[in-house]
């Protein structure tokens, strides 16, 4: 076998190829964590209050999420430090939770991505 044989590399490329879907996997994951943490896990429940389509939300209290399009940073701080009759969340929800929420609420509105 040469040096240069095609086969040397498969492993590495199937490794490359592993991360790679692990990786969009991830993200995959923290979207429908943050899609279930909206729909039913956080207390009180953000679909209780907040309209947003792609939750099947009609809440009538909060604003409408899916006219305001909020990014990921504005959710992040709402529910850290909350925003008008909305209670903070800070206690209640880990940071990753919070992070998953924000992605998912800016992604499903349609607001600016994620940084």
């Amino acid at each position: 076998m040469s040096a240069f044989s095609p086969t040397r590399f498969a492993p590495l490329a199937l490794m490359a190829g592993l991360l790679a879907a692990q990786t969009a996997f991830a993200a995959e994951t923290e979207l429908e964590r943050g899609k279930r943490l909206f729909i039913q896990g956080a207390v009180p429940a953000c679909a209780l209050c907040h309209t947003l389509r792609d939750a099947g939300s009609e809440g009538s209290v909060g604003p409408v999420l899916d006219e305001i399009k909020p990014d990921a940073e504005r959710v992040r701080k709402a529910l850290r430090n909350g925003l008008g009759a909305m209670p903070s969340f800070a206690k209640s929800l880990s940071e990753a939770d919070i992070q998953a929420l924000a992605r998912y609420v800016s992604q499903a509105s349609g607001g600016a991505p994620a940084r």
